[in-house]
């Protein structure tokens, strides 16, 4: 798992559920956001809202 803008990983985890809970461990410690899951190819798999974040789209994110 890398932030956005950082040369080293912040975390290293063996499961990608475990590198989604981290993440959004890290980014709820860093005053919400948005965590995106990528595909080890680079495409975007999911994305979600850490509160307090700002969601574009609330209504339409129904998959959490």
């Amino acid at each position: 798992m890398k932030a956005p803008n950082s040369q080293r990983a912040s975390a290293h985890t063996r499961t990608q559920a475990e590198a989604e809970r981290r993440a959004k461990e890290i980014v709820g410690n860093l005053g919400g956001g948005e965590v995106v899951i990528h595909r080890p190819d680079g495409t975007i798999r999911d994305s979600d809202t850490v509160a307090p974040g700002n969601d574009p789209f609330p209504p339409m994110d129904t998959r959490h």
